[in-house]
């Protein structure tokens, strides 16, 4: 089925991030997948090919296009890619509203430039130990002393962590104010008592530093405050039907990227003298995986489209994020089953993909929640 959302401006973007993933990232990636770390270089590289801050403004070094469809190509083509570890949706679609929408024009001229170069990579800190999606649960405090903060606590399951030279971080400003006391910090790399814990050991997604952060009597300065004052509830729900969009988006991409592999394998692969495609149990899964990734491609694709015209709403954007990355998670399960004993070996794309987009369901608000947010909007 045709698409039909994207212009040929948005598919010329698409050769230039395949011609970016092919040269910068793919020759490179499974040493990165070793180290357990993408090379600063390619961050670099990313800013001068103009794939950072692309809804930045041209002032501040950025690419001056708000459009959502560019960071859907980008999305789509990295995921296809399997180039999980290069997180740029991270930086572009999650971080960077922030600072585009919540940044005093002083803090703008700070770290705008160095966020569109990949001189400056970034994080956002939210999940504690004891606190994942429910922000009431938040433990770190940020004390008002003087002209600065004073800012105590630990974050865990940080992407970009070990890379992050910048992080906005969730903070308690006002004890007895639930989830309308929190607010947002900018954290630096260097500060004192900023520190950053083990890169953790993840079942997929190696090549993706994600780390613990700890802070003990970090002093913020008053200028590094980011929008209002006990307002970060309001501005991070905001933001995240982006990011869940951003999620949905990948999770679409790559499974549609393994059935195409798994078709390919198939119709090569042979079982009792005959390709695999000529079993009708084969034929039925390929049926109705691919069947399912073109009623969602439909569904993503639209909302896609309403999110770019600023019409996407919190429920759908929810219903877009647990539907795609459920069915990628599916799709990966039953792409492995078919490669037989070859889909459990790491040299096979689809071997990766399989434990690479398990998180995808987790990250970004579960399943579970994605749920509740659909239920309470309908039933109240």
């Amino acid at each position: 089925m045709k698409r039909r959302i994207f212009t040929e401006e948005h598919e010329a973007f698409r050769a230039t991030v395949r011609t970016f993933l092919a040269k910068e990232v793919e020759p490179h990636y499974e040493q990165w997948e070793r180290d357990g770390i993408v090379s600063r270089e390619a961050w670099r590289a990313a800013g001068r090919q103009g794939l950072l801050g692309m809804a930045v403004p041209e002032e501040y070094g950025g690419g001056g296009e708000p459009d959502f469809r560019y960071a859907a190509v980008l999305t789509e083509e990295f995921a296809r890619a399997g180039a999980a570890g290069l997180a740029v949706g991270l930086h572009n679609d999650i971080v960077g509203p922030y600072l585009t929408g919540l940044a005093t024009e002083e803090q703008k001229r700070r770290w705008l430039p160095g966020f569109c170069s990949g001189e400056t990579v970034t994080a956002i800190a939210m999940t504690e130990p004891g606190a994942g999606s429910d922000l009431q649960g938040i433990r770190t405090t940020a004390e008002e002393h003087g002209d600065h903060w004073v800012l105590n606590g630990s974050k865990t399951f940080i992407s970009n962590g070990i890379l992050a030279d910048l992080v906005i971080v969730v903070a308690r400003t006002t004890p007895e104010g639930g989830a309308h006391g929190l607010s947002l910090f900018v954290v630096e790399r260097g500060a004192e008592g900023f520190e950053r814990g083990r890169n953790l050991a993840k079942i997929g997604q190696h090549a993706q530093d994600t780390a613990e952060l700890f802070f003990h009597d970090v002093r913020v300065p008053k200028e590094n405050l980011l929008g209002e004052l006990n307002g970060a509830f309001v501005h991070l729900m905001t933001h995240l039907a982006q990011e869940r969009m951003g999620i949905a988006v990948a999770g679409i991409a790559a499974a549609e990227q393994l059935l195409e592999i798994t078709t390919a394998y198939v119709k090569e692969r042979e079982a009792f003298g005959r390709p695999l495609a000529r079993l009708q149990h084969i034929r039925f899964e390929i049926a109705e995986m691919a069947t399912e990734c073109a009623v969602t491609r439909s569904f993503l694709d639209r909302c896609i489209e309403d999110h770019a015209n600023g019409e996407l709403d919190a429920t759908h954007a929810s219903m877009a994020k647990w539907w795609a990355t459920e069915l990628q998670k599916r799709v990966a399960d039953r792409c492995l089953q078919l490669h037989g004993g070859y889909g459990y070996m790491s040299e096979y794309p689809v071997a990766r993909a399989f434990t690479d987009g398990r998180i995808q369901t987790i990250y970004g608000g579960t399943t579970e929640i994605m749920k509740e947010i659909i239920g309470r909007s309908l039933l109240g």
